[in-house]
């Protein structure tokens, strides 16, 4: 099974350990794609127009540090990504508190979508950033469509021939659609909010509860040591763990969308 996540804003202040290699990042067919992304986003923020690399990144005044990190992305210490990324879902996920089994599980299905990587395993060591995937840079453009183009035929290998549980976000989850088989082995979750109105039930999207609630997926789905082979095995992991799950109706070559139903947030 491949899990795909979204990066989150909230990151650790500092690596601690070697610079950045990207020649051991995960995906080494990545590498060429990735190398001309971080030399655009260092030489924006280290330019000197500083109004230019806010309004591409699209930071306000008060994060002009960002700009300084950014710069320095090549000599900064690294992490594993899985330390990183600080956000909502990773909270609800909390990785360092996960039991052996889990942890090895979590290193062998788990991608995290990326504006300035791509896409990268936990255990990938890259240092704190700012890139947001809705960036545009200097000679490579709109980072989405740039992503589109070099990542098609990475996660399609990854994904081999096992089910795929998308968690990214929209724009994370355009910079590759499953094709083909693999769209029909790919479940994508939406998270739904239901609650009394008048006396009628109601649903609707959440967002900052949307990423709790799926770290939370995420966290069940390892302790529980599910391994599916199919998408109908995901999507029946899910209801073994007591998700509410509703499927919407399937379209051939499209992956699979379900909701997952919660009444606390």
């Amino acid at each position: 099974m491949l899990i795909l996540l979204p990066p989150s804003e909230g990151k650790a202040d500092a690596g601690t350990g070697r610079r950045l290699d990207l020649s051991r990042l995960s995906l080494p067919e990545l590498t060429g794609a990735r190398e001309e992304v971080l030399a655009a986003l260092v030489a924006l923020c280290a330019g000197g127009d500083e109004e230019a690399a806010r309004s591409a990144l699209g930071l306000s005044e008060g994060q002009r540090g960002e700009l300084r990190r950014n710069a320095r992305l090549r000599e900064a210490a690294s992490t594993p990504a899985g330390r990183l990324y600080t956000g909502v879902l990773y909270e609800a996920l909390d990785l360092d508190s996960l039991p052996p089994a889990a942890q090895r599980a979590a290193r062998r299905s788990v991608l995290i979508s990326s504006g300035l990587w791509g896409a990268v395993r936990l255990t990938d060591r890259i240092p704190p950033y700012r890139c947001p995937i809705g960036a545009k840079l200097p000679g490579v453009g709109a980072l989405a469509a740039w992503w589109r183009r070099a990542l098609a035929p990475a996660m399609t290998a990854a994904a081999g021939d096992g089910p795929v549980l998308d968690l990214r976000s929209g724009a994370y989850a355009a910079t590759w659609t499953p094709r083909g088989a693999t769209a029909g082995r790919t479940v994508t979750v939406r998270v739904l909010h239901e609650r009394e109105v008048d006396g009628v039930p109601v649903r609707s999207v959440v967002s900052h509860f949307n990423k709790a609630t799926k770290g939370r997926l995420v966290r069940d789905l390892l302790l529980a040591g599910a391994r599916p082979r199919t998408a109908d095995g995901l999507v029946t992991a899910l209801r073994d763990l007591k998700y509410p799950v509703l499927e919407q109706l399937a379209v051939a070559g499209r992956p699979r969308q379900v909701d997952v139903v919660v009444t606390e947030l």
